[in-house]
Parts: C-alpha cells; structure tokens; sequence
C-alpha cells in the first residue's frame, strides 16, 4: 500500500505526462468546487462567493470626470451626485472579464451606492449599483443600474431582499475570463465567451 501511494504521489505531482495533467485539472476541479468555493460561500455568507463579469454595463471607457460629464443626468434622477458618487466603492466600476468576490450582507447594511448581485430577469446573476432603496413594510426594496448603462433594466426597478445574492467587496481583473471561457466551454461556444 505504502509502494502504491509512492507512486500514486509521484504520478499525480511530479510526473509530466498528459494523463497526469488531466488528472490534475479534475483534481484541481473537484478541490475547487467541492472544497474551495462552498468553504469560501460560509465564510462570506452566501451561497455565490464569486461571480465572473460577463457584460460590459459596468464599464467606464474614460476618466472618472470625463465619465461623470457623460452620466451626470442619468443619476440625477436618483439625487446622486458627483460627490456622493467619488465616495462610493469601484467609482471607476469594473470591465467584462473581472472576477468579483461577494459577501452576504443582511438588507439592513446595504445602501446606494453599493454594487450587488442579484437574480435578474436572465439566466446570470446581475451586478449593478443601488441608486436606491426604500423601506416597503418588512422588506427593503432596492433599484440598480449599470454604470454604462443609458437605463435601467426592466427587473431592476423594484428587487427584493431574496433576489439579492451578495455584495461585492474586492475585484480581481480579468481572472473572471478563466470562468468565463471555463462555463462556455462545458455549455458549448466557448470562443463567444471569450470574444468581446
């Protein structure tokens, strides 16, 4: 047994053929999956601790300024202004591509300004920023949009608390390609992924 796990040990770690780097990728799968990601999901709190950027919504193609000169009307309508915008976290928001990691926030402790995830009327979750957010009964009820975008969204208007997956809190450019490119190559059309 002991000869066994020798070589077991060897084949996995040091040895260079394609079988045992096929068998490290499963290995590195089942790890991160089954280990990694449920395990960061309880520390965080929640169930998605990390999504992967797949739209462009969050974009700004320009400097802070030249961007807020382009937007200013858009967050108007939500009483948003340039200052309390330079105080919100990813003000300069984040590209299509970025992997960003989540934690589950109690409706209490988010507010406008914060970028969210949330089941939207699509099959990915949304990541948008709260341009608002009201007290209806029990339940807060926020509204989002994203930065680059003209409107907002239909389902965005009015999410409750259950629709909201978690808050983003670090963003790691572009790493979220490999998951990206990672889901389409399981679902099929992994060049689209990977394609602007």
């Amino acid at each position: 047994m002991k000869k066994f796990l020798k070589k077991l040990w060897y084949f996995i770690w040091e040895d260079n053929s394609v079988l045992s780097w096929v068998v490290n990728i499963v290995l590195a799968f089942i790890l991160i999956k089954f280990l990694v990601y449920p395990g960061l999901g309880f520390v965080l709190a929640t169930g998605s601790p990390v999504v992967a950027v797949v739209s462009g919504s969050m974009e700004h193609n320009s400097d802070f300024d030249s961007w807020w000169s382009e937007k200013t009307k858009q967050y108007e309508l939500f009483n948003i202004t340039q200052e309390n915008f330079e105080t919100f976290n990813f003000k300069n928001g984040f590209n299509k591509g970025d992997l960003m990691l989540l934690k589950g926030k109690s409706p209490e402790e988010l507010k406008v300004g914060d970028v969210i995830v949330f089941r939207g009327g699509e099959a990915d979750p949304v990541i948008h920023r709260i341009v608002s957010k009201e007290e209806v009964g029990n339940q807060a009820i926020f509204s989002t949009k994203g930065d680059n975008n003209a409107n907002q969204l239909v389902y965005e208007k009015t999410i409750t608390e259950e629709r909201v997956l978690g808050k983003a809190i670090v963003r790691i450019p572009y790493l979220g390609y490999v998951k990206i490119a990672f889901s389409s190559l399981i679902n099929g059309g992994w060049l689209n992924a990977i394609l602007p």
